[in-house]
């Protein structure tokens, strides 16, 4: 018996470290991801909470979403509105956001989902602005995408709309961005026999953009608002509520992995956008659990002035743009 007791001693120190051994070499296979949950733990940061963006100037009481930066990282392009979706701008000034202005090719039609191009000469955005040779007093039945070229500082010309194979009778094109090459990323619904709301990339072949090609980001899943790395390493998106990341392969883009529960914890999340430096990600959410004023059934029920000052705070439930460090990998490690 003296024997037995050290040796089961030592096995049940050997399995443990096997076990160790197997799940580090499972982490290390699924490029840190736990397989349980399918969330990459090394993005987020467990203990990083998400803040509201330069709250009260650009995230307001209403509803913001669709962030876009300059390459200096000095001006933010954003949509707002109820009705009529209408894209804007905010310059930072001594360290601060200033008071948004609409951008001067909107504020007439329903315009969103700006993108800046990496090399900052380019808008591309959504719209249902008339198309060419049609009647310019009303508004086209689609959502299609267009673009403006810079002609100056926050200043854009005539917006062009871009030509089949992007664009097409009959379908909606949602949230573009454009890498470095010039290969055009978006979401649409029900395009070419694809059920549902699916992601396409379009590479750019020097006078015009090539048929487009489905993306298989999360298998048969749904995907949207595809943001592309400018040099196409990876690929942030959202299917369901969350948000997720996929890396370039061999193959086209691993299967999306989710980003951690500080930023997907059940609430819709939409329009993921990273810093240049890749180090900070923004993205609009129906709000956080936790974030939003919460009554104290404790207290005085609210009479009608109490009602209007809840409402008209960023923390009442409407979507906002938020912020949080991100760690995002060249390659899938």
């Amino acid at each position: 018996m003296n024997n037995i007791a050290p040796f089961l001693s030592w096995l049940s120190k050997e399995l443990v470290y096997g076990i160790i051994i197997t799940w580090c070499s499972v982490f290390s296979a699924f490029g840190q991801t736990n397989p349980a949950t399918n969330e990459r733990p090394d993005i987020v940061d467990t203990a990083a909470k998400p803040m509201v963006f330069a709250e009260s100037v650009v995230s307001t009481p209403y509803t913001e979403w669709a962030t876009s930066f300059t390459p200096d990282g000095n001006t933010v392009y954003f949509s707002q509105g109820a009705i009529y979706w209408t894209i804007c701008f905010s310059k930072k000034v001594d360290g601060k956001w200033t008071k948004p202005e609409v951008a001067n090719i909107s504020g007439k039609w329903v315009d969103t989902d700006p993108f800046i191009s990496p090399d900052g000469k380019r808008m591309i955005f959504m719209s249902n602005r008339p198309l060419p040779g049609a009647p310019q007093d009303k508004h086209q039945p689609n959502y299609h995408l267009w673009y403006a070229d810079l002609i100056a500082d926050n200043k854009w010309g005539e917006p062009v709309h871009l030509p089949a194979p992007i664009n097409m009778e009959g379908v909606n094109n949602y949230a573009p961005s454009i890498s470095s090459s010039g290969t055009l990323f978006f979401c649409s619904r029900d395009r070419e026999g694809h059920a549902g709301m699916s992601s396409y990339s379009a590479k750019w072949l020097g006078d015009h953009f090539d048929q487009p090609k489905l993306l298989a980001l999360n298998g048969k899943e749904e995907t949207q608002d595809p943001f592309v790395a400018p040099d196409e390493s990876y690929i942030v998106f959202v299917s369901g509520n969350d948000l997720y990341i996929s890396y370039r392969n061999s193959d086209g883009y691993t299967t999306g992995q989710k980003l951690g529960k500080p930023v997907n914890n059940g609430d819709s999340n939409s329009s993921p956008c990273i810093s240049r430096d890749g180090k900070m990600l923004y993205y609009s959410s129906a709000r956080l659990q936790g974030l939003f004023t919460k009554r104290d059934p404790k207290n005085k029920a609210l009479d009608y002035d109490g009602l209007i000052k809840e409402m008209n705070t960023v923390f009442n439930g409407q979507d906002n743009i938020l912020v949080i460090p991100v760690n995002i990998a060249k390659k899938n490690l």
